[in-house]
């Protein structure tokens, strides 16, 4: 009896809501039996639908468990800083601008600047990133994040409320608490399995005048399968992708991102990283790039700008570390800094902030449109009263940008669409680059929602967005996404999926996840409605026993079931299956980092190559060449001979690296060209043989982009 009153008591809840539950033939059955004095067969009827829920209940505990692990791990307490005496307070107390301690192993409780000069820091439960990373002072830490190293000290930012764990922690609450509409698809098969169910059943009756040949037939056409494999693989699907970082927020969202065909994103902080990078350094004057770097990152040591943080960053990574204080520093808030660094004047900043230190030279004006053209920033520089250079700033693509486009395409959908907020020639430039379908720019927020709404009328439409400006997009899409991790909590809160991992090809992953899913579930569907169907033919000619009936039901809703439970083993990409050790894959990326200022050398050389004098022509050439010989020749020998051919064992085929063995032929005979240049250097150098090695520089800069990003790439894609 108990079971019976859930089931009455959900098929009373379906129809209340308007829909035909598919517990009314279960119901059916049991009262039937009742009615007819078969009490084993309704007891049979009863502990089946208990065992099915019960198979549900695992399922689905287990996708709970694995989407809830970061709850265990939600800081409780914290060390505040009050002189050097230190109170161990309840992580709700701290407030913004509270000193803290973080202990060798405990949990950053709340978002805030590194007062300390070094941090080690393992975020792999925010990120995936499985090995620690280093963070340096002023950097911002975010909770979550797990002290890998010695014990520092930081500054709160935020409330514990307010910080990005605690913002992490409330979507898997929602996600977990959101109730799955997974008997939507259950209730379309029920539309007609049931009024096909009555109408055997009766006809068995009638035609042969015996009632328990209807019994029978009801008995074994309680619709298991469509009450519980469904959500059974709908639940374990939800459970692979929260395995890949994307929390799915219900039955609901994951069928709408398996359905998806047309998808909308938002340029910053989706298919770019959001934070500002130095790309390039431009001198026009008598300072070369280097020596600009180094003092306009002196003046930005006393800046809290967003571009003086990148560019203390980039000096950084360049082995630019001793910087002089400067004295007399003066800052105009968004426009830029000036001071004195080793007795000169500099300054840095906007156009308009130079041109009231400096007169204008006749390059400005090209470099100010090639700007704009190409979405950049740029921070001019004066010294001693003279425009001599700048620093140039972008955003760049995420590095799983492309491919992350690609295998969504494969994943099905077939109209990949930008809405940005920028410059039309910035937005088109990006575009064209990674292959969208159309580009939508200079739109404001309501431009985003009435393009969704426009192709929301033929299509499954699913958006991107990270920021404030997306929620309204990401709540008018069939499907909302957001990039979680560090985008705003109003964007998470709007889409019914959430990156917790900020990748965008985990959300290619889910997707293939969520086919995968749909179709398992169908297939458990067919599966045992197939074999009902030839159960209840049998039982209607009066061969099966209600009773018999009713242990061959069970036999097929087991059967259906775990055939749905397939779903927890979906793994949909070869990366998932062949991973790369994570050692190697960090030594590759820490080994591109160092390179990285030769790829601007390149090109820096290249352009001010004429206009240098000609002894410091020679010195400039010969260190390159150098370096060149010295490190980058040995690390392509390196990839060459021992990493490619392990990553060419787990990849599998004749040649899979082919094309990036043959970048290497490349890169060595643009170096090899080079030093044919070189040796026969004598100052002054003839004007033929400069414009032969820039072409040479260009070139060789060209490849190694390139080559370091289909690395980057590909191995990135492998790595754990």
């Amino acid at each position: 009896m108990p079971a019976l009153f859930v089931l009455v008591y959900d098929a009373a809840r379906a129809l209340w809501q308007k829909h035909m539950g598919v517990d009314v033939l279960a119901i059916l059955s049991i009262l039937v039996a009742l009615q007819m004095g078969e009490h084993a067969t309704a007891a049979v009827i009863a502990a089946m639908a208990a065992s099915g829920r019960l198979l549900e209940s695992y399922a689905a505990g287990r996708a709970v468990r694995e989407m809830e692990a970061l709850l265990q791990n939600v800081p409780r307490l914290a060390h505040r800083l009050n002189g050097e005496q230190i109170q161990t307070v309840p992580a709700n107390d701290i407030r913004p601008g509270d000193t803290l301690l973080v202990k060798q192993g405990e949990m950053v409780p709340v978002d805030g600047p590194l007062a300390s000069p070094a941090a080690s820091l393992d975020e792999s439960s925010l990120t995936g990133e499985a090995l620690p990373i280093l963070q340096t002072s002023g950097d911002l830490l975010r909770s979550g994040a797990l002290n890998a190293g010695d014990s520092f000290r930081m500054i709160a930012a935020k409330r514990a409320a307010d910080s990005t764990f605690s913002a992490i922690v409330m979507l898997v609450q929602q996600a977990a608490a959101a109730k799955s509409p997974a008997t939507r698809m259950a209730d379309r098969y029920a539309a007609w399995f049931i009024p096909l169910t009555v109408l055997l059943a009766g006809a068995a009756w009638l035609i042969s005048g015996d009632p328990i040949r209807a019994l029978a037939v009801l008995v074994v056409a309680t619709p298991c399968p469509l009450l519980l494999a469904v959500p059974v693989a709908q639940v374990s699907g939800i459970s692979r992708c929260a395995g890949r970082g994307v929390l799915v927020k219900g039955g609901a969202a994951l069928e709408g991102l398996a359905q998806a065909d047309t998808l909308f994103f938002d340029k910053t902080g989706t298919l770019t990283g959001g934070q500002a990078k130095l790309i390039g350094i431009r001198g026009h004057g008598q300072h070369e790039a280097g020596e600009l770097l180094r003092l306009v990152a002196a003046l930005d040591q006393m800046s809290c700008h967003v571009l003086a943080t990148a560019i203390l960053r980039a000096a950084h990574e360049r082995g630019v570390t001793e910087l002089p204080l400067p004295e007399g520093v003066e800052e105009t808030a968004g426009a830029g800094i000036c001071g004195r660094v080793d007795g000169r004047r500099v300054a840095a900043g906007t156009p308009a902030f130079i041109l009231a230190r400096a007169a204008s030279e006749p390059w400005l004006d090209a470099e100010i449109k090639r700007l704009a053209v190409e979405g950049a920033t740029g921070v001019f520089v004066a010294i001693d009263g003279k425009l001599e250079g700048l620093l140039e700033l972008s955003d760049p693509l995420r590095l799983e940008t492309p491919r992350a486009l690609r295998l969504l395409r494969r994943a099905g959908v077939r109209r990949i669409a930008m809405l940005t907020g920028d410059k039309r020639e910035v937005a088109e430039s990006i575009g064209s680059g990674i292959g969208v379908d159309e580009v939508h720019a200079e739109l404001s927020p309501a431009g985003k929602l009435a393009r969704i709404a426009e192709a929301a009328q033929s299509h499954c439409t699913m958006m991107i967005g990270d920021g404030v400006n997306d929620a309204p997009a990401l709540a008018s899409a069939q499907l909302g996404v957001a990039m979680g991790a560090r985008g705003a909590a109003a964007a998470a809160e709007s889409a019914g999926v959430v990156l917790l991992i900020d990748k965008l090809d985990r959300l290619a992953e889910a997707k293939m996840i969520a086919v995968a899913t749909m179709r398992i579930a169908r297939q458990s569907v067919a599966l045992g409605m197939a074999l009902s169907l030839l159960a209840m033919l049998v039982a209607a000619a009066g061969y099966l026993p209600p009773l018999d009936g009713a242990l061959l039901q069970e036999a097929i809703d087991v059967a259906a079931i775990l055939n749905a439970l397939n779903a927890l083993r979906i793994r949909p990409l070869l990366s998932n299956r062949t991973r790369l050790a994570a050692d190697k894959v960090q030594a590759l990326r820490e080994e591109h980092q160092k390179l990285e200022p030769l790829l601007a050398q390149l090109s820096d050389l290249a352009r001010a190559l004429p206009t240098m004098m000609p002894d410091r022509q020679v010195q400039a050439l010969q260190a390159l060449n150098g370096v060149l010989r010295n490190e980058l020749i040995p690390h392509e020998q390196e990839d060459e001979q021992a990493l490619y051919p392990a990553v060419s064992s787990l990849l599998g085929g004749d040649d899979p690296l082919a094309a990036l063995s043959r970048s290497h032929q490349e890169i060595f005979r643009g170096i090899h060209r080079l030093s044919r240049l070189f040796d026969p250097l004598q100052s002054p150098i003839p004007e033929p043989v400069i414009q032969d090695i820039q072409r040479t520089l260009y070139g060789l800069e060209a490849v190694l982009r390139l080559h370091f990003a289909q690395e980057n790439e590909l191995f990135s894609s492998l790595s754990p």
